[in-house]
This record gives C-alpha cells, structure tokens and sequence, in this order.
C-alpha cells in the first residue's frame, strides 16, 4: 500500500494542454476513480502517473517519494506501478499461472501467491487454462490477478470493463473492488462510466478539460455536485428556474427547500437542481400535485425515467422505481410533487448576440 499525491500538474502536446494544475490525493489503501468523458485528460493523467509521460511543471510523489516533476522523471520499471489496460493483455502463449507469474521473482512463486491472487479474483482453480478459454470477464479478472501478485504500490485500472458486456461489467467490477479491497491496493481507475465510479470508488475525482473540477466521496459529488457541469455530467439532472426566498424557491413545481451552492443571493432569480428521483409521480388528482404530459417513457427494468412537460412548457425527469404502478402513457396526464431540497445555482450569464 502506499499513499499518491499529485500537486499543480501540466502536461501539454504540442499546443494542445491536456492537464491544466491538476491536484489529486489518493489515500493508501483506497480506490479513487477519475471520470470524465473523452478528452478531459484522465488517459494522460494515467500515463503520467505509470511514468509513461513526463510532466511540464509540478510533480508527482509516491509515499513521499518524488516520482515526477520537469527536472527528473523515474522511468516506469522502477515505480513499479501495475496498470490493467482495457483488454487486459494477456500473453496468449503462456497459461493463467504463467501470465501470473511472468513478473514475480522465485520466491513470491512457490509461495502460493498466484494462487492467492487467483481466489481474489474468484477464479481458483483456473491456474492452467489459455486466455483462449477464458470468457472476456474472465480475462478481466486475471489481469488483475496478475497486477496485484507483486504486491504494487498502487495499480491502474484504465477503462477495463468497458469492453464487457453490460450484464457482466456490474458482476466483474465488484469482484475486481473485492480483490482490491482483500489485498489492502491502493488504485486508480479511469473511467468515462458514472455509475461505475459512484458504485465501488471510495472517492471519485471528476474531471473535465484537463482539470479535477470536484472531489469527495461518490454521494457528495452526486448529491452536492460544484457546478453545473458536474451535476449533469454526474448523473441525470432536473433543471428548474426559481425565485429565491430565504431558505426556500419558488418553481414551476412548487416551493422547494433549498441548499444554496456558489454566489446565489436571497430573494433573487436563480434555478435549481433536482434529481429525478426527488420528483415522485402521483395521480393528476393527488393533492399538491403538479399537473404534467408523459413524453416518453424509458423501460431499464428495475426502473423507468419518465421524461414530461408541464403545462408552462418546462421539461422534468422523473425516476419511477415501480414502472408497473402507474400506467404512464405517452400524452398522458399525472401528478407530481418533490421531495428533499433542491440545490441552488446561479442563471448563467447570456450570451452576446
């Protein structure tokens, strides 16, 4: 285990900056996911981390140790940082335990650590298959195995269940959290998927054009997300504009108790944010209910997202965790009332024309 910390990076290609004073602290012991869509940095971030890449200007330090900064850059073979890429990258040659084994030294081979690794990961008694054998999920989970057996300071998961199937991401990244959390690892994954960040970090670092925009355990950047960037990055958000009254906003829903987030005067314009599943659907009927059109209706199984128009025009989200309670039918008329606080933001300033 050890701790990593990343203090005011930059790195630039050519005159494209890909990382703009990035600070990240991950705790020893931890897993922290770095998400944000294509092109926000967080590959690069990786690659500086592994040594892959060296830094234009602050540093990175491993336990204390300086790893990375303009003047000096420790290659990546002696950070002994394991990194799991998206395919996993197995040698197709060698078996389960070979593809273990290949980077421990003799000791640590006939002490029963691939074996070790292997039960982690849930795939005891897979130690002489080929890849070739192996589902993609399985794969996954040896390259794990095989990132963990030398006992890294900290390993780097890069995307590795995107390439899975659905059903089988949700399965594998929880035995991949397990495995991790069993070993005491320190790591980092990157990951472009919001519900697989929130779902096993301990801390997600969310960025965005090159910079770490917001920090914090995964319910507080869903919950209370910095700005508006996030909380539509994050998630799925209800936008509504409001007059602010103390503690309280007025909206096409409603009164809503609010949160204030950044500069947001009382007794002023304002908007908030809801999140859909803060807005509960009602017989039209019911009382303090809101009257709203269903638009479409969006069937994920275990729930339903209902998108509607109230009678002004404004478009809501609304989560619905019984899709079989009400019939909802496109163009047809419900009820809806909120539920908890909303939180507070500023009206973006307008464009110029």
């Amino acid at each position: 285990m050890a701790e990593l910390d990343i203090t005011a990076v930059h790195k630039s290609f050519g005159g494209v900056r890909a990382l703009c004073g990035v600070d990240l602290k991950v705790r020893s012991g931890t897993l922290t996911a770095v998400l944000g869509p294509s092109g926000s940095g967080k590959t690069t971030l990786l690659r500086c981390i592994a040594g892959f890449e060296t830094v234009d200007a602050g540093e990175i330090r491993l336990d204390g140790h300086r790893m990375a900064d303009p003047g000096r850059t420790v290659p990546p073979e002696r950070r002994k940082i394991a990194v799991v890429p998206q395919e996993g990258g197995l040698f197709p040659h060698l078996t389960v335990r070979g593809n273990i084994a290949y980077g421990l030294d003799r000791h640590n081979r006939r002490n029963g650590r691939t074996e070790a690794v292997l039960a982690m990961v849930g795939l005891s008694g897979f130690e002489n298959r080929m890849p070739h054998q192996l589902s993609g999920g399985q794969q996954q989970r040896v390259a794990v195995a095989r990132a963990l057996a030398p006992h890294p300071p900290v390993v780097l998961l890069d995307e590795p269940f995107s390439a899975l199937d659905a059903g089988l991401r949700a399965d594998v990244r929880q035995d991949v959290r397990s495995a991790l959390r069993a070993d005491g690892a320190t790591a980092v994954l990157v990951t472009h998927d919001q519900a697989e960040a929130l779902s096993i970090a301990d801390e997600v670092a969310v960025m965005h054009d090159g910079r770490i925009v917001q920090s914090g355990p995964p319910d507080l950047v869903y919950s209370a997300p910095a700005d508006p960037w996030v909380a539509g990055f994050v998630g799925e958000a209800v936008w509504l504009p409001a007059e602010m009254t103390g503690d309280r906003a007025h909206t096409p829903l409603g009164p809503v108790p609010v949160v204030t987030t950044g500069h947001c005067p009382p007794t002023t314009a304002g908007r908030v944010l809801l999140r859909p599943e803060q807005i509960e659907v009602v017989a039209p009927i019911a009382p303090a209910a809101v009257k709203a059109t269903v638009v479409r209706r969006d069937f994920q199984g275990h729930d339903a997202l209902l998108t509607l128009r109230l009678t002004d025009g404004t478009p809501v989200l609304a989560r619905i965790f019984d899709p079989a309670s009400l019939p909802h039918v496109i163009g047809g008329e419900v009820g809806l009332r909120v539920h908890g606080a909303a939180r507070t933001f500023p009206v973006p300033p307008r464009t110029p024309q």
